[in-house]
C-alpha cells in the first residue's frame, strides 16, 4: 500500500469516528485497531471523550490498547485531568486495558473519591491493576474511605476491587464496620463476608449485612452467624 492509499485509509476512518450512525463509528473504530498508527491516537481520545454509545467507547479503547504505550500514556495521563467527566473515566477505563504501572501516579485520591460514580468507579478497577507491589495497603485504606457510598452498582464495584487486594484490605473493612454512619458500616461487613466467601452474592451479603447493622450487631457477631 503507497503511503498516499494508507493517507486515504487514514482520513476515512477518522472522519468515520465522526459519522452520525454509531455504525459507521464503530466500523470506523474497529478498523484504526486494526490498522494502527500513531496518527490515530490523539483523535481515539478525543472521541472517547464524547462518544455516547458504550459499545463503542468499548471499541475506541480497544483501538487504543492496539497502539503503542509510548504513545498512548502521555495522551490518556493529560486526560484523566480533564475537567469533562466522561473524559476522565474513559481514560482510567483505558488505563486498566493497558495494565503499565508507569499510570499508578496518576491514580490520585482525587479521582478515587471523584464526585461523578462513574469516574470513580473507573479509578477504583484502574487502581487495582496499576497498584505497585507494596503499595496495596496504602490503596486499600483509600478505598475504604469511599464504603457506604452511592447505590448498589458503586458498592458492589468497590467491593469488587477491595475484595481483588486480597486480606490486606482485611483491616482498612474492619475498621470501618465500627463506622458512625450505617451504610458504611453495612457495605463494609458486606464486603469482608465476600472476602471470606467470594461465592457468595453481593445482593445477599449486603441485605444480610443490613439486617445485622439494624439489629445493633457487629462485625464479630456477623462472623458467627455465617
Amino acid at each position: 500500500m503507497t503511503t498516499t492509499t494508507q493517507d486515504a485509509v487514514a482520513a476515512r476512518a477518522l472522519k468515520g469516528l465522526e459519522d452520525g450512525r454509531s455504525s459507521v463509528r464503530l466500523r470506523a473504530a474497529l478498523a484504526v485497531g486494526t490498522t494502527p498508527d500513531p496518527r490515530f491516537v490523539d483523535k481515539l481520545v478525543e472521541r472517547c471523550a464524547i462518544e455516547p454509545e458504550f459499545f463503542v467507547r468499548d471499541m475506541l479503547t480497544w483501538a487504543l490498547t492496539r497502539h503503542p504505550v509510548s504513545v498512548t500514556l502521555p495522551a490518556l495521563l493529560r486526560e484523566v485531568r480533564s475537567e469533562r467527566a466522561q473524559a476522565r473515566s474513559q481514560a482510567l477505563h483505558t488505563l486498566s486495558k493497558i495494565g503499565d504501572r508507569r499510570a499508578w501516579p496518576a491514580i490520585t485520591r482525587a479521582l478515587l473519591s471523584d464526585a461523578d460514580e462513574e469516574v470513580a468507579r473507573s479509578a477504583w478497577r484502574a487502581a487495582v491493576v496499576l497498584v505497585p507491589e507494596g503499595e496495596e495497603s496504602g490503596l486499600a485504606a483509600a478505598l475504604a474511605t469511599q464504603l457506604g457510598r452511592g447505590e448498589r452498582e458503586s458498592q458492589l464495584s468497590l467491593s469488587r476491587a477491595l475484595a481483588a487486594l486480597g486480606d490486606v484490605v482485611v483491616p482498612a473493612v474492619r475498621a470501618a464496620e465500627s463506622a458512625p454512619d450505617r451504610h458504611v458500616r453495612a457495605h463494609a461487613l458486606a464486603t469482608e463476608r465476600l472476602l471470606r466467601d467470594p461465592d457468595t452474592g453481593f445482593d445477599f451479603a449486603i441485605e444480610e449485612a443490613k439486617r445485622v447493622v439494624a439489629l445493633g450487631g457487629s462485625g464479630r457477631e456477623a462472623e458467627q452467624e455465617c
